[in-house]
């Protein structure tokens, strides 16, 4: 049986992803820090990574993504603020930080998450927080590094806020190549 990478993911408008070209750019100038940077054309919000599943799954998935948003309309997300995990200190990932309507957001996620169970995807163990990441930090970086490219984040201000409508929800194949992750949409449910 044929395998796939897949997870399920918002995708950004234009508009988000021209702003976080800009910061990006604006991050790469500031830090020496090494780190790999997410393609923002590659950026999505994920809602649930499935991992490896069997191709005939999809039809099943789709199904539950159907369920998920029954009676859920479309709503309003907005990029808000830089953060970093795990802390300051200690950067691995640089992300932007979502508000909005997150509130339908995390009960979007937990109903595709709830529906999955049956299908024999494992609940996340940690609690959802949405965010979109721009940077990995490399495993090369020194402590001083990783400290340093904190207090850039820090003290990086968000010049406008984009705001996006989120009406529609995908299953996504991700295909790893040694240029990075090429993605491609299996299927999509639509908030109506």
């Amino acid at each position: 049986m044929e395998k796939i990478r897949s997870f399920i993911a918002i995708e950004l408008s234009g508009e988000i992803k021209q702003a976080l070209t800009r910061l990006q750019s604006g991050l790469k100038s500031g830090s020496r820090t090494p780190v790999r940077w997410v393609d923002p054309n590659s950026i999505h919000l994920t809602l649930k990574f499935l991992g490896d599943i069997d191709i005939n799954m999809t039809g099943k998935i789709t199904a539950a993504m159907e369920e998920a948003v029954r009676g859920l309309h479309p709503f309003q997300i907005e990029m808000s603020g830089l953060g970093v995990f795990p802390n300051p200190r200690r950067v691995q990932v640089v992300w932007v930080g979502l508000t909005g309507e997150v509130e339908k957001l995390a009960q979007l996620q937990k109903r595709i998450e709830t529906g999955l169970i049956p299908l024999g995807f494992a609940a996340e163990s940690r609690s959802f927080m949405p965010h979109l990441t721009l940077a990995r930090v490399r495993d090369r970086a020194t402590p001083y590094e990783r400290e340093d490219l904190g207090r850039l984040i820090e003290g990086t201000r968000l010049e406008v806020d984009y705001r996006m409508n989120v009406a529609s929800v995908h299953l996504i194949k991700s295909q790893l190549t040694k240029e990075g992750p090429v993605y491609s949409r299996i299927s999509s449910v639509v908030l109506k």
